[in-house]
């Protein structure tokens, strides 16, 4: 197997990749460590976004207070040594107009059981992305 390019997405390809697929990581600070959870998620207008419970680390962390975070997603052949990664940076804020929450809302269906009334929108301010391609 011949070795392998990375080539560098523009922003624009980045976020159309991460609403390709239902699955990212979203990457947050807890008592001044990185903490990591995997979310499924929309990309709407440019932005991520993702529902969370109240009461959860992620809400405490990220909801409660304007929060720098890193949202992270990929899709990669192990076999072939091909796929891509993205990596967003930018500021989680919790969707506080209730219309916006319910047209949010709809747009997401939760992987895991709970109620999760609460919308988490991250807003971009650094779009990285890669992919591997054949050398």
């Amino acid at each position: 197997m011949n070795g392998r390019n990375l080539k560098e997405l523009s922003a624009a390809d980045s976020l159309r990749r991460l609403a390709d697929v239902p699955l990212g990581r979203v990457v947050f600070t807890r008592h001044a460590l990185p903490a990591v959870r995997p979310v499924n998620h929309v990309v709407i207008d440019g932005q991520i976004v993702i529902r969370s419970s109240a009461g959860t680390i992620l809400s405490a962390e990220v909801a409660a207070v304007e929060a720098v975070v890193a949202f992270e997603a990929d899709e990669l052949d192990v076999e072939e040594r091909l796929g891509w990664s993205v990596v967003v940076t930018g500021f989680a804020e919790l969707v506080q107009d209730p219309g916006e929450v319910a047209r949010l809302r709809s747009m997401i269906t939760p992987w895991v059981t709970g109620q999760l009334d609460q919308v988490i929108r991250i807003r971009p301010q650094i779009i990285t992305g890669y992919e591997l391609v054949p050398g």
